[in-house]
């Protein structure tokens, strides 16, 4: 029996299913061209039977159709990120020991690098066309698909295993959600080695009969000329995006924002995820655009599981409710349920959620209690909406005896003349437990002073969320979706401290 998501491609055999730098491609094509990816791999076997591939593709067709052959020929795929050089792709080869890698022709010297000491063979794309795919094999629904890896914000990134029953859950529930149909464009500037692309953009598209556009990488300029240039009806990014999208609107002439401005009109969604979307963002692109942001939450592990309304009111701040088939409690340190309005720790269940983390097996059962995933995040429910508060680990910090959100604090520095972006953290102290950091990129001309943020967040935060120290930077450390890691700026302030 086929993959669901590769069933579903022949009926839509003749429609555009991925548009990028080398031209337009059917589903017709992504079928030809797995079936030889598939073919390739198997090299005359009958199934990998979960064997792993690694591939370190661009964005693109050729992702597609190695990702979907992978799948066909019963293998786990494992995306390898481009942005990494082959010091950090050597931590994935080593966890998953990949029978092979497909390489793109432009990453062959950067992966024969990490791959060669460990005897992993290396195929390239272009030699994986016209291979005569035969008789693929049968794969069953609940085998393991992929393997994914945590953006490692708080530790060692965890190889993260979801089957294809997980996958196609994750998938039709944003596909209900959100309404996609065949008739859908939407372009896709996110990396895919992470969920976000993967699976809400690339993965709902191809399931839908839809056409993904597929640009090189994110540059603002060229996204907003591919809003103006084409009939695009959906549109996902992270916030460091949006922000960016809205300063390359600043910088345009009053005809070009007004052309802007009026392509945004045509789009029928637009979601923000993968890092809190701040308030003010939404209200300028709100003023840029016309559209309310969608805010959504999901993780590596259990891809989407809460979202704004597609219709509707959306809460600014808040990440909705739980989507289709998702369940949601909040709970308390000794896992009992808690108050509405009475912070907690988020726990989900539902199909979605992953198998296990890749040979981690005590790791995985510390992950799940009764059954329930444990999220890490601290959420309060007000009217019906989750609202994130932080990681437990992260942004949560203990100081003088309270519990403080760092996003709140983020929210009200971020609001500040001079700040264009910010990131706060707890840092371990002798007299409070952990004292509240604050690192800030700065505007370009701008002076900021301990002194100035301090006495500017006094009408907004309570004195023991007020920061106590500060550090201007040029760019806070980010990971490759542009989330901030928060370990990184803590060691800002250690160091200085010599914690």
């Amino acid at each position: 029996m086929p993959i669901d998501l590769i069933a579903r491609a022949t009926g839509h055999a003749t429609r555009v299913a991925v548009v990028d730098s080398r031209g337009q491609h059917s589903y017709s094509d992504l079928l030809t061209s797995s079936g030889s990816v598939a073919a390739a791999l198997l090299r005359g076997a009958g199934d990998l039977n979960e064997a792993r591939v690694a591939f370190l593709v661009p964005p693109g067709f050729d992702y597609a159709a190695t990702q979907w052959g992978v799948w066909r020929a019963g293998g786990i795929a494992v995306p390898l990120a481009v942005s990494h050089p082959s010091g950090e792709l050597a931590h994935v080869l080593d966890d998953t020991d990949p029978t092979a890698i497909v390489s793109h022709p432009s990453f062959e010297a950067r992966i024969h690098e990490a791959a060669e000491p460990r005897g992993i063979p290396v195929v390239l794309t272009s030699e994986l066309n016209g291979t005569e795919p035969g008789v693929l094999p049968d794969v069953a629904e609940q085998r393991r698909a992929m393997i994914l890896y945590t953006s490692g914000t708080t530790g060692k990134p965890k190889g993260v295993v979801s089957t294809h029953t997980q996958i196609r859950a994750q998938v039709t529930s944003l596909v209900d959600a959100w309404e996609w149909t065949a008739e859908d464009r939407v372009i896709l500037t996110l990396p895919l080695h992470h969920v976000h692309g993967i699976i809400n953009v690339l993965t709902c598209a191809l399931w839908s009969g839809a056409c993904c556009d597929v640009l090189s990488g994110f540059d603002a300029r060229e996204t907003w000329a591919h809003l103006m240039d084409r009939t695009v009806t959906l549109f996902m990014a992270v916030p460091t995006m949006y922000r960016r999208l809205i300063s390359a609107w600043d910088e345009a002439n009053s005809g070009d924002r007004a052309a802007m401005s009026a392509a945004c009109s045509r789009l029928r969604l637009m979601v923000s995820g993968s890092a809190a979307l701040p308030v003010t963002v939404l209200q300028r692109w709100l003023e840029v655009s016309g559209q309310v942001l969608l805010e959504r939450y999901g993780m590596t592990e259990i891809g989407m599981a809460l979202a704004n309304p597609l219709h509707g009111e959306r809460a600014p701040g808040t990440v909705g409710t739980p989507l289709p088939g998702v369940e949601a409690r909040v709970v308390d340190q000794e896992m009992r349920d808690v108050a509405a309005g009475t912070p907690g720790e988020l726990l989900i269940r539902g199909p979605n959620v992953f198998l296990e983390y890749w040979r981690r097996p005590q790791d995985t059962a510390a992950a799940f209690h009764d059954g329930w995933f444990k999220t890490g995040d601290i959420v309060v429910v007000k009217e019906g909406c989750y609202r994130i508060l932080g990681r437990g680990s992260v942004d949560i910090i203990k100081t003088g005896g309270y519990k403080v959100s760092a996003l709140e604090i983020e929210e009200a520095v971020r609001s500040l003349p001079g700040v264009r972006e910010c990131a706060v953290v707890g840092v371990p102290d002798p007299d409070w437990g952990e004292r509240v950091c604050v690192a800030i990129e700065s505007v370009a001309g701008a002076t900021l002073t301990l002194d100035d943020v301090r006495q500017r967040t006094r009408d907004r935060l309570a004195p023991y969320k007020i920061p106590k120290d500060l550090k201007v930077v040029t760019a806070l450390p980010r990971n490759a979706l542009g989330k901030v890691t928060k370990p990184a700026v803590a060691a800002l302030f250690a160091r200085d401290s010599g914690t």
